[in-house]
């Protein structure tokens, strides 16, 4: 344009925008339209004949422009939902898988505790009315797990809760370090569930086998250990089960870690560690 002006210097100016040919300075100006002149150096010869042509090629710049600024912000929007489904998707697989390892850790305890009373009373009727509080106990946690609500005996720790859970079962002791201290909340949850699962997978598969619960300190967090004196089990030829799966995934959840070690005759272990 500059050349065909027979100018040295070309300079257009479009939305404070500057853009530039050949020799710099002011030179001669003619506005285009609103926000967009032409300046050319030295002549002047035909300016304000160009700058009206340039009009529609302005208008037409500028509308390209505000097209592609509503498209990139279509973009943004069609990203931003599809970023909100994903996110609502992800929080309902959260929240199922929540109620499915509470459903396995936490009420699958009260309905085989449940389970083994019946089979019980049903050589001592003198133990029917024990049945009645077991089966409230049982629906209290189902609509706890529904619910998303914790166990009320967490809230005075963890030590309270599993010592409540656990009193019923005769076979089942608990060994607490004298100085454990409270722990976060998602650390305490999850070792009460894991615990509770690990004591019903001993009641099911060790009838009758005594059963330590075990939790200590360490300087760098929390140890405990769920360990029956029965059969036990070759971990490499039996396998670990969906029960472990769940236990792996709630300690991991909170960086921590679980482990079975067992062996036929020599009863069954479950240790896990959350660092603090």
């Amino acid at each position: 344009m500059g050349i065909a002006l027979g100018a040295d210097g070309c300079e257009l100016r479009l939305d404070g925008v500057r853009y530039a040919w050949g020799a710099g300075g002011a030179g001669f100006r003619a506005a285009i339209s609103p926000g967009a002149d032409l300046r050319v150096r030295p002549t002047r010869s035909r300016l304000s004949s160009v700058a009206a042509v340039l009009a529609p090629v302005i208008d037409l710049i500028r509308l390209t422009r505000e097209v592609d600024g509503l498209r990139r912000r279509g973009h943004a929007a069609t990203a931003d939902l599809a970023d909100g489904r994903w996110r609502a998707a992800a929080e309902m697989d959260t929240e199922r898988r929540r109620v499915e390892r509470d459903l396995h850790d936490g009420t699958q305890h009260h309905l085989v505790a449940l389970r083994m009373a019946v089979a019980v009373a049903e050589h001592d009727p003198r133990l029917l009315p024990t049945l009645s509080p077991r089966l409230d106990a049982a629906q209290e946690s189902l609509v706890r797990t529904a619910a998303g609500i914790l166990p009320p005996a967490l809230a005075k720790g963890l030590v309270a809760a599993l010592g409540a859970e656990l009193a019923p079962h005769t076979d089942v002791r608990l060994d607490v370090s004298a100085d454990l201290p409270r722990y976060p909340a998602p650390v305490e949850t999850a070792v009460y569930f894991v615990c509770l699962e690990a004591v019903n997978n001993a009641h099911k598969h060790a009838v009758g086998a005594a059963i330590d619960v075990r939790l200590h300190p360490a300087p760098d967090g929390l140890h405990f250990s769920v360990r029956d004196n029965g059969p036990g089990f070759e971990v490499a030829r039996t396998g670990t089960g969906n029960g472990l799966v769940n236990l792996t995934t709630r300690l991991t959840d909170i960086g921590g870690t679980v482990r079975v070690d067992s062996g036929l005759g020599n009863g069954t272990t479950i240790a896990g560690f959350i660092p603090t």
